[in-house]
């Protein structure tokens, strides 16, 4: 049966907004704020066999391994086994999942006993047990990082509802009510997706509707392979550099090569360095997804679904051992540091054959911050994630103050803060001078935060990156300035590292400073107007750019 053009039409964009519409029911009925506000936390709808097909615009680290993440549920637990009320949930770092954290909720979506699909979920929890709340710097293995949930599957009515599953999990985590509650709004979201769908059956029926998935899938493909076709064939190379693991001082290599031969790409971490004791191991699942989102967004307009069929172009390899695809149990709690390095590899390595397309390096680090406070009712556990200055392009400057590209998280309000931690207040948030690289356009500004701390057993935890080593320019461009963090006591100035966990006293002020992105292009063919706004807004001093001249 070949389905119409208007049908299809009609059906695929249902989809989307199907998915659309799943991604804002589980933000707004989240719990806790780094799903509410941050949204950290991504939806989709995957078709029978596990592929997604449409997905909501929030995290992309999240939603770009949804299917991978399937898979080994499906495997142990073959999907024509499954029933009504059925639901598959896996977080597990080496069977397809990322970071503990990340927890994926699959829903069967069955219409007349036939299945047709999956609703899929996925959010950042607060909190899941572990060897400190919210976040473990000191981590050495998994097991100190939380509660795993390897590939299982579970009955909504036997194990759900006060189940022996959700009990298990309140009995492991230090926020239970904020925990189950993110777990209620993932199924509540999936569940948008199973009405939707269910809809979209009655209406076309199921045969018209399964064979409007696999369309949506291959012109996803067709699209992406004319994209690669653009390009010159060759083999292309690009590497980038951590700080640090953490416990040492020696900076951590990334190294990409990429291949473009017809209408696909090979994309090859060989030349990376080994994994690491420390918690900024990425699995496998997340450097998949870091190299398909360079592709994506570099060579691609964003009118290109990004599901499934726009992943069939693309290989990913990383050697096992590596710190793109560990052994178990190596932790993967900081897994975006590396993460973002696996995506400045690639994006440098097709900066020759794709110069009008790619950015120069911006802050690239999800830096996670947590406050918590353990008192007389239990622990009080504040989580944000901060991003920093975009890297500048061919045709405009990086973003200021955002959260980089493979986590597209916001900004949690400071009011929502003040309404829900007594222990701490924001005294300031605001862009940093002269932070973004010169160029002909410049990188985005990093910014700044200031937390008084209001009470007494808080601690601060953290990971992030570009402390040492600078986001570079491209093509000219001026490097974007580097990220630091301190603690002011009285009058003492307490430097701290950028991963570290760290006792803090009633009356710290806590300073967060992130960093900016990198220019493009030679700074003395910036256009004068565009000098002039930055002087005028404030964004460069005059001495920064006299500097940025000189050189």
């Amino acid at each position: 049966m070949a389905i119409n053009t208007v049908d299809q039409a009609v059906i695929s964009q249902g989809l989307i907004a199907s998915a659309r519409e799943m991604g804002i029911k589980l933000v707004r009925s989240a719990y806790s704020p780094v799903v509410r506000e941050a949204n950290d936390c991504a939806a989709a709808l995957l078709d029978r066999f596990g592929n997604v097909v449409a997905q909501a615009e929030l995290n992309p680290m999240q939603l770009g391994s949804l299917g991978v993440t399937f898979a080994p549920c499906a495997k142990l637990f073959p999907t024509d086994t499954l029933v009504e009320g059925d639901f598959y949930i896996n977080n597990d770092p080496f069977e397809g999942g990322q970071h503990l954290q990340d927890v994926f909720l699959f829903s069967p979506i069955f219409f007349e006993g036939v299945l047709v699909g999956f609703g899929a979920s996925v959010a950042h929890h607060l909190d899941l047990g572990g060897g400190a709340p919210g976040l473990n710097p000191d981590a050495t293995d998994v097991h100190q990082e939380g509660l795993i949930f390897p590939p299982s599957k579970y009955n909504m009515a036997h194990d759900w509802h006060g189940g022996p599953l959700e009990r298990l999990i309140r009995a492991n985590i230090r926020v239970p009510d904020q925990t189950i509650g993110d777990f209620n709004a993932q199924f509540a979201a999936n569940g948008i997706g199973r009405r939707r769908v269910l809809d979209l059956c009655a209406r076309f029926g199921p045969d018209v509707l399964i064979e409007a998935m696999d369309e949506l899938l291959d012109y996803s493909e067709r699209r992406m392979r004319a994209a690669i076709r653009e390009l010159p064939d060759g083999v292309y190379e690009g590497e980038d550099f951590m700080d640090d693991d953490g416990v040492g001082e020696e900076p951590l290599r990334v190294k990409a090569r990429v291949e473009i031969k017809g209408d696909s790409v090979i994309i090859d971490y060989e030349g990376t360095c080994d994994q690491v004791a420390s918690n900024i191991n990425a699995p496998f699942a997340s450097t998949i997804v870091a190299g398909l989102s360079c592709v994506k967004a570099v060579l691609t307009s964003p009118d290109i679904p990004f599901n499934a069929g726009s992943k069939r172009p693309i290989e990913v390899r990383a050697p096992h051992g590596s710190i793109l695809n560990p052994r178990r149990p190596a932790p993967v709690r900081a897994r975006m540091v590396s993460a973002y390095r696996a995506f400045n590899a690639v994006m440098k390595a097709l900066a020759p054959s794709a110069p009008e397309k790619v950015i120069a390096s911006g802050f690239d680090s999800t830096e996670i911050i947590v406050l918590s406070q353990l008192g007389r009712d239990g622990y009080k556990i504040y989580l944000e994630i901060l991003g920093g200055g975009y890297g500048a392009s061919a045709h405009g400057d990086g973003c200021d103050a955002v959260d980089s590209p493979l986590s597209n998280c916001s900004n949690v309000p400071v009011e929502a803060m003040d309404m829900e931690y007594d222990y701490f207040r924001v005294e300031d948030y605001s862009l940093l001078p002269d932070s973004g690289g010169a160029g002909r356009y410049r990188g985005g500004l990093g910014f700044q935060r200031r937390y008084h701390i209001l009470g007494d057993n808080v601690t601060f935890a953290t990971y992030s990156d570009r402390f040492r080593l600078a986001p570079e320019g491209l093509f000219g461009g001026a490097d974007g300035a580097r990220a630091s963090t301190q603690v002011l006591r009285g009058d003492k100035v307490i430097n701290l590292p950028s991963k570290i966990s760290y006792p803090l006293e009633k009356g710290d002020i806590l300073v967060i400073r992130t960093g900016g992105g990198a220019g493009y292009g030679e700074p003395g063919d910036r256009a004068a107007g565009d000098v002039d706004r930055d002087l005028r807004e404030g964004f460069m001093s005059g001495g920064a750019l006299h500097a940025a001249a000189a050189e």
